[in-house]
């Protein structure tokens, strides 16, 4: 039962983790799902400086190609393991290219579909296939203007018999093995925007712009400085003096350099400053973060001008020191250091004058205590004093020898002390007297 309950907790424990872990995640996602951090710097530079917060990228860079069936190619090769020369080509294709095949026994038996690039199928249709065709298939993607190379690799094996016939993913690869004689389908399916669509407007999709956030605030509210598109177009934001300070070059999207200049840089330009880089057509979507650090500005030291020695000027003669005057500049604050300094040692005194009353009090209260006790204590006991000393006065007195019966008894009497009895000691003496 006791391991059951453990279970339980657990499991409730993992489920509110998991919870917590995809609302921050999707909160962090919402944010800013569009762009991926590639690196953060830390730039510091001194007041009134300029400072240069490098941004470079060469899969931004924008060299329209007119010749657009050249920039988008899919070739298939295979590898055979019992032939001298492994390694074939078999075909490939252009974006706007026919297809070329390099074997002439393949020819009007190997293939791909027309339409490749506009669906994102390249898949490699076989037909009438021989032993010949047995090896390891790669198809190979490549968009040179956007820097992307992929491939997909499948293995094909031929068999006589049609209970062999099977399809099946080693963790590598996949591996086909298909009947002598039939048609097979080796698949290439790549449907990312990247490779099915191309737009007549290119500039329109490759856009740079920065970012600043002030210290303390969050990149999803961080103020817009600057919008550059491959077009040539700029926009700036906000007041007119920031726009003066901090500019882009005009050349960036034929270099490859988006980084941003600051002139007379200032205390208030602290904070964290970030390069977007989007290229939609190309599915690039990063960012780079600068902590800029603002140091107090330098100070050049004059060098004074020295004076030519002259020639009636008499060498032997000691020259006095000289005295330099140094003027501070008078600050309307300045009294405020020591005030500090007096109002703390004041405040000091008395807290330790305080202390010193209140252990004083507690003292004085703790012996007053004491005496009261001690008072009541002797109060208690003052009657049985007295009776004593009383007793003890009369034993000092010399009684004749007849009359020591009754001296005996009465301080016999007295020595008991019953509060029934009151003994009057001048009526007994006279009686005794007598």
């Amino acid at each position: 039962m006791k391991s059951h309950q453990e279970d339980i907790i657990f499991q409730a424990l993992l489920f509110i983790h998991i919870s917590v872990v995809y609302f921050f995640t999707a909160v962090q996602g919402q944010s800013d799902s569009s762009s991926v951090v590639a690196a953060g710097y830390n730039v510091s530079a001194p007041a009134g400086s300029s400072v240069m917060l490098q941004c470079f990228s060469g899969r931004m860079v924008w060299t329209r190609d007119n010749l657009r069936d050249r920039q988008r190619v899919v070739h298939w090769d295979v590898y055979r393991a019992h032939v001298d020369h492994g390694m074939e080509r078999v075909l490939d294709m252009y974006s706007a290219g026919e297809q070329r095949i390099y074997n002439s026994y393949n020819l009007k038996r190997v293939g791909l579909s027309q339409t490749a690039f506009k669906d994102g199928n390249f898949s490699l249709v076989i037909k009438d296939v021989t032993m010949n065709d047995r090896g390891l298939y790669s198809c190979n993607l490549h968009h040179l203007y956007c820097h992307l190379y992929e491939t997909v690799r499948v293995q094909l094996n031929v068999t006589k018999s049609r209970r062999k016939e099977q399809r099946y993913w080693d963790g590598h690869k996949a591996v086909y093995v298909v009947l002598l004689g039939s048609t097979v389908v080796l698949p290439c399916i790549n449907r990312r925007n990247v490779w099915t669509d191309w737009s007549n407007e290119e500039e329109d999709q490759q856009v740079v712009h920065w970012d600043r956030q002030s210290p303390g605030i969050h990149h999803d509210r961080a103020d817009r400085l600057v919008d550059l598109y491959a077009s040539g177009e700029q926009r700036s934001y906000g007041p007119s003096f920031l726009r003066r300070k901090m500019n882009i070059s005009n050349q960036a999207f034929s270099e490859g350099d988006f980084s941003l200049t600051i002139s007379d840089l200032q205390a208030t330009d602290q904070g964290v400053y970030s390069c977007h880089l989007h290229h939609h057509y190309c599915g690039l979507h990063e960012r780079r973060q600068f902590q800029v650090t603002v140091e107090p500005p330098v100070i050049h030291a004059t060098v004074p001008v020295k004076a030519l020695p002259s020639a009636d000027k008499d060498a032997n003669k000691v020259e006095s020191p000289r005295v330099i005057n140094v003027v501070l500049p008078d600050h309307r604050h300045h009294f405020l250091l020591p005030l500090g300094f007096v109002l703390t040692a004041f405040l000091l005194l008395a807290f330790v004058v305080l202390i010193i009353i209140l252990i004083t009090r507690r003292r004085r209260t703790t012996e007053s205590y004491s005496m009261d006790s001690t008072r009541s204590n002797r109060s208690h006991s003052s009657s049985d004093e007295f009776e004593m000393d009383v007793a003890e006065a009369t034993l000092t007195v010399r009684e004749p020898d007849d009359r020591l019966d009754f001296k005996n008894n009465l301080l016999k009497e007295v020595n008991m002390n019953t509060p029934s009895k009151v003994i009057d000691l001048d009526k007994e003496m006279q009686k005794c007297r007598k």
